[in-house]
């Protein structure tokens, strides 16, 4: 059996509250209706933080799920890659820490990565990496938690992009020589061209809080709508098919019989899968959860391994976009390794 790194668990945290269609038509003034929600934006229902939902907490909620699934204890990893958005509980607070002294892993050291939505396919390909270039690291636990929620602005047309953000945590724990579920090849797509598309104007050093920009601090802004739309238009899909088709090679593999996709407009979902020869139950649309950031990829192979739709000998993909721009795609051939 050849060396590689392996899915040994897998953990979800989903809150217990939501927001409905109905509920995000409201909150528009009307501008979109319930029905518009749910067939162009895709969203049934999507989740929001309750109480104590803050994203470094849900971010480790996850791991002590994750750390079940894969029957281990928590001073068996070595390593916490940190998927936890900069939206938390506290600024400059180390989130890889909070979730090592939260769930107990007291053998390991942390880091934090940020790639927006991009995060947690960037983090598994750095957590492989770690693992394969370091004798002394078996195993490493990739989490975090996300609540973008509370920065949309249903009031701001530009953003309706935005309105299917949720909240939710997620965890994978990979080990290396496991025997099964083996990570295989990543590639990674970046265009610095929409680094400052999208993003949070008021709160930064550039544009520190006032009292008279008090009311706009920590809301999520589309910066450049016309170049956003113009250069996402030219190359978005082209790069999901390049990091796909990239990723399948890295691996030696062809074929995609799972794909654990981020949410986005229904349309363009449907179009996606139909454009890859798939079909519709070989990818899971979360129209009831929203979109969980870079969580969505956790989620949605957590809920394809629960209701069956991923089997021994399977490449699941799993496949992100983040604003700013990044893309990326990575495989999983689950079950044994041969």
């Amino acid at each position: 059996m050849q060396n590689h790194v392996g899915v040994a668990g897998l953990g979800i945290y989903i809150p217990d509250k939501w927001m409905t269609a109905k509920e995000i038509s409201e909150a528009t003034q009307g501008v979109w209706a319930e029905q518009a929600v749910i067939d162009k934006l895709g969203v049934i229902k999507k989740t929001i933080p309750g109480e104590g939902d803050g994203a470094q907490a849900m971010g480790t909620y996850a791991s002590q799920k994750a750390l079940e699934d894969a029957g281990m204890d928590a001073t068996e990893i070595d390593v916490v890659i940190c998927i936890t958005e900069e939206w938390k509980e506290y600024p400059l607070v180390t989130s890889a820490n909070v979730i090592i002294n939260g769930i107990g892993a007291t053998n390991a050291w942390g880091v934090d990565v940020q790639n927006r939505c991009c995060t947690c396919v960037t983090a598994l390909k750095m957590a492989k990496d770690i693992l394969m270039a370091d004798d002394s690291v078996n195993v490493a636990l990739v989490a975090g938690g996300y609540r973008n929620s509370d920065l949309v602005d249903y009031t701001d047309s530009e953003t309706s992009i935005m309105f299917d953000i949720g909240a939710g945590g997620g965890a994978i724990i990979l080990k290396k020589n496991l025997g099964k579920n083996a990570l295989l090849g990543s590639h990674i797509i970046a265009d610095g061209s929409l680094a400052y598309s999208a993003g949070v104007e008021v709160g930064g050093t550039v544009n520190p809080v006032t009292a008279e920009n008090l009311d706009q601090q920590f809301i999520i802004r589309i910066m450049e709508p016309a170049t956003m739309k113009k250069r996402l238009g030219e190359v978005s899909m082209k790069n999901w098919m390049t990091c796909i088709e990239t990723a399948l090679e890295k691996s030696g593999e062809t074929e995609v019989d799972y794909l654990a996709i981020l949410h986005f407009k229904r349309s363009a979902h449907e179009a996606f899968v139909a454009g890859m020869k798939l079909r519709p139950e070989q990818s899971i649309y979360l129209e009831e959860y929203g979109h969980i950031g870079q969580i969505d990829q956790i989620l949605s192979l957590y809920l394809a391994r629960e209701q069956g739709k991923i089997k021994d000998g399977d490449n699941a993909v799993m496949l992100a976009a983040g604003i700013g721009y990044t893309w990326a795609a990575n495989v999983i051939k689950w079950g044994p390794v041969l």
